[in-house]
């Protein structure tokens, strides 16, 4: 079973991992979005949260403390649906519909980022191959 944990994981995070290296590479065009919807210091929070997704990405992958990254994944992807696809605010019935699929993605990943943490912060548990084990475990 080791090795579904594994491949799960990996399919799970290779999306954050994308998604950082994409951030950080685009941050200059992302940017301007951030500021449309009123994020303070725009670039370099979209610098921050690519840099969280990427190594929060690579912990979940690697094993190394996947606990961690997964919480942090998890805190970010709540606070990136609340702030950035606030379709509660969005008056074009055109331009709702896509905010909200990208808030509810946003909280489905966040539930199967829970997941992981729970999994893996469980004293005892492993979820797949751990490089370093879990830092939240028996606390």
């Amino acid at each position: 079973m080791d090795i579904v944990f594994l491949i799960g994981r990996i399919l799970f995070a290779l999306m954050f991992v994308s998604a950082g290296v994409n951030h950080l590479r685009h941050s200059d065009a992302m940017a301007g979005y951030a500021q449309f919807k009123k994020v303070p210091a725009a670039k370099l929070s979209v610098q921050l949260s690519g840099l969280l997704m990427l190594l929060g990405g690579l912990s979940v992958i690697t094993g190394i403390y996947i606990d961690l990254g997964a919480v942090v994944l998890a805190v970010l992807l709540v606070v990136m649906a609340i702030k950035m696809h606030d379709f509660w605010t969005v008056t074009d019935p055109q331009a709702k519909q896509p905010e909200m699929i990208s808030f509810f993605k946003n909280i489905s990943m966040a539930g199967g980022a829970l997941f992981i943490f729970a999994l893996t912060a469980t004293e005892g548990s492993e979820f797949g191959p751990m490089w370093v084990g879990s830092l939240f475990a028996g606390s």
